[in-house]
């Protein structure tokens, strides 16, 4: 995310003082939440959602996240990046390219 929509995502926390309300779990539950909220979008249909309604309900997911990034103090590249290491020893290209299986099957 760009600097400037960090910013604007914790001025509007700081501003309705709403950090108090912002434990870990509270986020965790938050963030799943949400995530149903743009699952529903796709419940009777694979294509055809209205794409506003998933904009809105992954913008809510990703306020959180960020959220949640701010109350541990995590940095969102370094968390990637050290998943993505993680990821591509799990997936070498050689085995899991085209493939779905999960990585205890390749």
């Amino acid at each position: 995310m760009k600097q400037e929509t960090i910013d604007r995502i914790r001025r509007f926390t700081e501003d309705r003082d709403w950090d108090q309300f912002h434990s870990p779990a509270n986020l965790a539950k938050s963030i799943s939440i949400e995530a149903n909220e743009l699952l529903e979008c796709f419940q009777w249909s694979d294509s055809d959602y209205d794409l506003e309604h998933v904009k809105e309900e992954l913008a809510d997911v990703m306020v959180y996240c960020q959220n949640m990034l701010d109350k541990l103090n995590l940095d969102v590249d370094e968390i990637v990046m050290s998943k993505m290491d993680k990821n591509e020893a799990k997936y070498p290209i050689e085995k899991a390219k085209g493939s779905a299986a999960k990585y205890d099957a390749l």
